[in-house]
């Protein structure tokens, strides 16, 4: 039989809008709220464990609920003003998920292949930029995305928001920038750190071999522990006024100029 919950004081309903809106609870419980049919079935295909759906049946049908469960799980019709407290969007697809997070510590990224092409992206703030590296990351289809020193919770969801789904679809390691770098450097990958210091343009550089392109804030730019490992120091000519730029934008600069010298593939 569908359960059904339709009133806000709910403890479970009251539980959720906690996961929504507070890191400390998702790290806590080891969930997080994904809203969307893409981002769920995004989730789904990258192995994310769903433990419950809930729907709107007015905005969501029983049949696009039944095309989005492929696997027998916990359903539950809610009432439109829960929908709307849990909802983060403006769009009203009217389905959301409970799901497991992910292990992401740096020591247990595998890489699938001998000449990886890796974007790692030290101290990152704003999920809005968070969500369009990891965009871009899928996009050029990297090996993996590696964050240092992470300032915002993965599962934040506008970083799923922003992201549009690609939280799910990339191998995202995280951990602190001492260890990242050795990792590195474990696996023989070469660092082309994007800086102004010692740089050359970064169209100069070979990028075909095993690489990591490593990007920083637009307002502090790398720490120095990136810029002594580096193997190269590269940079964006700008033809303006300013000296950088967004750093989502720059992230998918260079990412796709190692994806041409790779020829796409």
């Amino acid at each position: 039989m569908l359960k059904q919950i339709f009133s806000l004081q709910n403890p479970f309903i009251k539980q959720l809008v906690q996961l929504k809106d507070k890191s400390r609870e998702r790290r806590k419980s080891g969930t997080f709220l994904i809203e969307g049919v893409r981002e769920i079935s995004l989730a789904v295909k990258g192995n994310y464990e769903i433990e419950t759906i809930l729907f709107y049946p007015e905005f969501f049908s029983q049949e696009q609920l039944n095309n989005l469960k492929a696997q027998q799980l916990n359903t539950i019709e809610i009432s439109k003003d829960i929908y709307e407290k849990l909802a983060y969007r403006d769009t009203t697809e009217g389905v959301l998920a409970i799901a497991k997070s992910k292990n992401h510590a740096i020591e247990d990224l595998k890489l699938s292949t001998q000449n990886p092409l890796i974007l790692v992206a030290e101290a990152p703030e704003k999920p809005g930029n968070i969500g369009a590296i990891l965009r871009t990351a899928d996009a050029a289809n990297v090996e993996a995305v590696i964050i240092a020193n992470p300032k915002t919770d993965l599962y934040n969801p506008n970083i799923i928001r922003s992201s549009v789904g690609c939280v799910f679809t990339n191998q995202i390691a995280t951990g602190s920038t001492s260890d990242i770098i050795a990792f590195l450097k474990s696996k023989n990958i070469n660092i082309y750190c994007a800086a102004l210091q010692a740089s050359v343009n970064y169209h100069t550089q070979d990028f075909k071999k095993p690489t990591a392109i490593v990007v920083g804030t637009e307002a502090t730019g790398l720490s120095d522990d990136w810029l002594k490992s580096s193997t190269q120091n590269i940079i964006i000519p700008m033809q303006g006024d300013i000296d950088s730029m967004n750093v989502s934008v720059a992230s998918g600069i260079l990412i796709f100029e190692a994806r041409r010298q790779r020829n796409f593939k």
